[in-house]
């Protein structure tokens, strides 16, 4: 394993982070590059990852300025891809792993598999959805694209709509504001079960395509009850009128077969379990 080097690209991130700490934990070797020590949107970066990079290199590609919101974020997010894959070669490394999002999959009301079809609605699924493509062009059949679901845990820095906020605003004692009635039924997967498959799949023998998710779905307004329970707060859930339609039809369920069948029996910890230990020691 001390033999292995992970190189990691877009470093000090939510997830980028805490895989970092679990590759040391596992004892391989691992550089980490965050944007202070290496800027992948300068030209530069391009011929300082080629000098860099050794032959048989593991390369761990989060780098993304997300989620994107418009089309120069869109752009923003190319620039780094042109970039790595200019310094990035082929013949050298043994492996890349793009963390993607499961943004690039079409909107449906039957769970999501590897092989359903791609038809991102948002500027966060096509950026995306536009490296995969790319990358694939150039590193063929030494690349794992990784597409997780929703991530929670202790550290995430966007705040988004789910558990991590509804956690935030009830430790300051303030309501949790829910869209709708808080129906949309989504598989939340939290964030060390990510880096720990994060960290097997940057050394095994995969490549390919793969969805990171539990199988499992529950509501926002279940997740949000569950909160208020721990804080014996049960009457501070707000609801506010929804404006648009219900994201991704309301419901966004994985068929994760093809995750436990190659790391055999995963056993996550139920969605209730890991919010219970993130709100106590948050």
């Amino acid at each position: 394993m001390k033999k292995k080097r992970v190189i990691i690209l877009g470093a000090g991130g939510f997830v980028s982070s805490h895989v970092e700490k679990k590759l040391h934990q596992f004892n391989i070797d691992c550089i980490a590059f965050p944007r202070k020590k290496l800027d992948l949107t300068k030209e530069k970066s391009s011929k300082f990852l080629k000098k860099f990079i050794k032959e048989n290199d593991y390369v761990f590609f989060a780098a993304a300025k997300a989620p994107v919101k418009n089309i120069e974020m869109l752009i923003y997010n190319l620039n780094m891809l042109k970039n790595i894959s200019n310094g990035v070669e082929c013949g050298k490394i043994k492996k890349l792993v793009y963390l993607s999002s499961d943004a690039v999959y079409q909107d449906t009301k039957k769970k999501i598999n590897e092989e359903s079809k791609v038809a991102p609605s948002s500027f966060h699924g096509q950026m995306h959805y536009l490296r995969e493509t790319y990358l694939e062009s150039i590193y063929k059949k030494k690349i794992c694209i990784v597409r997780p679901t929703l991530i929670f845990g202790p550290l995430d820095p966007h705040n988004g709509y789910g558990p991590n906020k509804f956690i935030r605003e009830t430790k300051k004692n303030k309501p949790i504001i829910l869209f709708g009635k808080g129906e949309e039924k989504r598989d939340h997967i939290f964030i060390n079960d990510v880096s720990s498959i994060l960290c097997k799949l940057m050394i095994n023998n995969f490549f390919g395509k793969i969805n990171l998710a539990t199988g499992k779905v529950e509501t926002f307004y279940n997740i949000s009850k569950k909160i208020n329970s721990l804080a014996n707060n049960s009457k501070k859930i707000l609801f506010l009128k929804r404006k648009g339609p219900l994201p991704h039809l309301g419901y966004r369920a994985f068929d994760n077969k093809k995750l436990r069948k190659l790391f055999g029996k995963i056993r996550f910890k139920s969605l209730n379990q890991n919010i219970t230990d993130q709100f106590n020691n948050y």
